[in-house]
This record gives structure tokens, C-alpha cells and sequence, in this order.
């Protein structure tokens, strides 16, 4: 009897030998990416396409190419196959069009916002009376106010705001249309007072807060769907005019395959100020966007606007491993071992596996209040603790308290 399954598995086989043969160091060239591929003439070209209306009918108007609808045109959940439908056009504009989105009175009820506002505006006085440094991504830590956590500490203090404020149907619905359902709200508040200064234009979480010399052992394919993984948005708690500083946009731009490297290159920086935009927002006006799209928050040059926005950061439910594990008890199981490899012949590399799969590799999530970005754009992950200490020999008893420290510092 013929083996189907076995005859589909050599053929496979035999299409792979033979796309790899044909392809040859030009498919390795496309699999990884460097700083080298950040070629400005590429990025000119995918940042001057127009943003076709035609291909949004249901949009209320288009800035400067960015697509802004009303929210009372979004359909309810009473309504799911027009609600569907509008969330397929707002998606094909995250993912294939300009990449950014806005709604225009997601908030109607401004005194909802103002009350959550002044109970932001009261948590941030108390923070600074405790002292401390904030850090910041993308701009230097200590010259904006930044509200780390702002989802919990406003559930924390006033439940009918969260709910009231947070119930709001277009985060929903904006949040599914990129995410699907079971998706993770998180949120920290930016207060820029007149004369804060622009932040350095870049991507976001997950692979834009990552160091050059690191993104290059992520695979190209990798860089294509870190966008898939986390919807940005920002709430606009009061009116912003060109002057302060709403977020500048190149839009279009996170259909650039090199962007994670677009930061050092003069060149690249070129072609992002020359195409670079921003759209002036009314308190309750919400904006989203794909996180590859290239931005920055802009120089606040208005006498009397202190820009708030709450900046909306939902995350895909499908960033989680299948089991629960103890990584702090595994890393002091096996520390002690880890820590002799070397004297018994282990090669380094090997034990640098073995961190790896014991130790918690990513910084994230953590509490950005105790354990925020000061040196980088990321605080260091538990792996790259116990890495520092195996080079400095740590006993065991020292790599204890340093590892509750670490994970002190990650709770709420």
C-alpha cells in the first residue's frame, strides 16, 4: 500500500533542499536584517503612498493622510455584521494603510474625562511628593509627568470612573477589530506642561524597545508580526492644538520592512521629518495605531496647554506560554550548579543556554514605578540578572536577595 503521508513528507522535503538551492545567501539576506537595511530611498518611496479614501468609506474625513471617523458611526454589538464590517475597514488601515486611525467624540461627556483626569493630575502630585525619578521611553526620564499603570491606580481609587471610563466602546472595538477578543488593556498617563520637548521619533513595544546590536539576531519575519502583537492609542483629556504637540505621525510608514533600524541613520531621519504629520485633537477625540507606525510625541510650544493623554497600550491575548513556571524558584534550583559549570568543563555557551530556559528572558511586564527604563528602554529581565551575577561569581545567598529584589519590583 502507497505511504501518502510518508510521499507528502519526501516531497516536502525535496521543495525545501530545492528553494534553499535556488535562493541561496539571498534567502539567508532575507531571513535576517541589520542597520544596513535601513535604506531611506525605500522608506521615501513606502511613506509617499496616498491614503486612498475610496478604500475607507465609512470615514468621516482624512488629515493629512490620516483617516478619522465619528464615533457615533460605529455600529453596537446589537449590530454585528455592520460592526464587523467597519472593523475590517479600520483594520486593513492599521495594517495596509496609513496606519493610523482617529475618532472624533469617543467621549462625549467631558466631565467624565475631567474627573479622570483630576484624579490622575491628584495621583501624580502625591508620586512626586514621594520623590523619585520616572523613567521615560523615547525621552529624557524626569522632563514629562508619566503615570505608569494608570488602568489600576484609577480602579484603585475610583471604581465608577474605571468603569465609566473604560467601558468606552471604541477602545472595545477598535482593541478586537486589530486584537480579536481576549485582548489586555494596559494604560499610562503623559502630562507635557508648555515648552516640553518632542520625543525621538520611533516604534513601539515589543520590538521598538529593543537595542540595535539585540534586534538583529530577531528574524525578518519576526519584525513583520511584533506589530500584530500590541494595538496603540491615546486619549485625549483636553484639546490639542498644532502648538502642543499631538503626536506626530509618518504615516504609511509601518509598511517599512527595516523600521526597527530607522533610528541612527541620518538619511532615514531625513526622510521622517520631511514626511512627518499631525493632526490637532478636542478633548474625548482617541486616536490608534499600528505600533510600527514611526512617531513621537511633538514640542509642546503653547503657553497655556499642559497635554494630557492617556496612552492606551492593548496587547494580544496569544503572547503566553501554555504553562505557569516558577521562574525565580527554577533559577535558584539550579543556580548553584550553573555557577560550577565552568570549573567542571561546561562550555560558557552551554551554560548561557541553560540560563535561558531557566530565567525569565523578557523585562516585561513589570511595574514601571519601581523598576522603570532609566538606562535603556527596557528595565533588565531576570536572565540578564542572573547573568551578570554568574560573571561576578555570586554566591548563592547573594543571587537570593538579588532575585526577590527583581521580582519586588515587578508587583503592583
Amino acid at each position: 500500500m502507497l505511504d501518502r503521508s510518508n510521499r507528502s513528507c519526501h516531497s516536502t522535503e525535496r521543495w525545501c533542499k530545492h528553494l534553499i538551492m535556488t535562493l541561496g545567501k539571498e534567502w539567508v539576506m532575507e531571513y535576517w536584517m541589520s542597520g544596513r537595511d535601513a535604506d531611506p530611498q525605500e522608506l521615501a518611496a513606502v511613506v509617499r503612498q496616498p491614503t486612498v479614501v475610496s478604500d475607507y468609506p465609512h470615514c468621516s474625513d482624512v488629515q493629512r493622510g490620516i483617516l478619522v471617523y465619528d464615533a457615533a458611526d460605529v455600529p453596537p454589538a446589537s449590530e454585528p455584521r455592520k460592526r464587523r464590517a467597519l472593523m475590517a475597514e479600520v483594520g486593513h488601515a492599521l495594517l495596509a494603510g496609513p496606519g493610523v486611525v482617529a475618532f472624533t467624540r469617543a467621549y462625549r461627556d467631558h466631565s467624565l474625562v475631567d474627573a479622570v483626569s483630576a484624579v490622575y493630575a491628584a495621583i501624580i502630585h502625591e508620586e512626586q511628593d514621594l520623590g523619585g525619578t520616572s523613567g521615560d521611553h523615547f525621552g529624557a526620564p524626569g522632563v514629562n509627568d508619566r503615570l505608569w499603570n494608570s488602568l489600576e491606580k484609577l480602579a484603585l481609587r475610583d471604581a465608577g470612573l474605571f468603569v465609566r471610563y473604560f467601558g468606552n466602546d471604541v477602545i472595545a472595538f477598535t482593541s478586537e477589530a486589530w486584537l480579536g477578543p481576549g485582548y489586555q488593556v494596559t494604560s499610562q498617563v503623559n502630562l507635557v506642561r508648555p515648552g516640553g520637548r518632542a520625543q525621538v521619533p520611533h516604534r513601539d513595544y515589543h520590538l521598538g524597545f529593543v537595542a540595535d546590536v539585540e534586534l538583529e539576531r530577531y528574524p525578518a519575519h519576526v519584525h513583520q508580526f511584533s506589530p500584530m502583537l500590541t494595538l496603540q492609542g491615546a486619549v485625549a483629556h483636553c484639546d490639542m492644538p498644532l502648538e502642543s504637540g499631538p503626536t506626530v505621525f509618518v504615516p504609511h510608514s509601518q509598511k517599512y520592512r527595516a523600521g526597527y533600524f530607522a533610528g541612527d541613520d541620518s538619511a532615514v531621519s531625513e526622510v521622517i521629518a520631511e514626511h512627518a504629520v499631525q493632526i490637532p485633537l478636542r478633548k474625548g477625540d482617541i486616536l490608534f495605531f499600528n505600533p510600527a507606525v514611526i512617531h513621537g510625541s511633538g514640542d509642546n510650544d503653547s503657553t497655556d496647554v499642559e497635554r494630557m493623554a492617556n496612552l492606551l497600550q492593548v496587547s494580544s491575548p496569544f503572547g503566553r506560554s501554555t504553562e505557569v513556571v516558577d521562574r525565580t524558584r527554577v533559577v535558584e534550583a539550579v543556580y548553584a550548579a550553573l555557577l560550577s559549570s565552568p570549573v567542571s568543563g561546561v562550555p560558557d555557551a552551554l551554560v548561557d543556554n541553560a540560563v535561558a530556559a531557566a530565567a525569565e528572558g523578557y523585562p516585561f511586564p513589570t511595574n514601571l514605578d519601581r523598576d522603570p527604563p532609566i538606562d535603556g528602554l527596557a528595565p533588565p529581565s531576570q536572565a540578564e540578572l542572573v547573568r551578570a551575577a554568574l560573571s561576578a561569581g555570586d554566591p548563592i545567598d547573594v543571587i537570593h536577595i538579588k532575585l526577590a529584589a527583581h521580582a519586588a519590583r515587578r508587583k503592583t
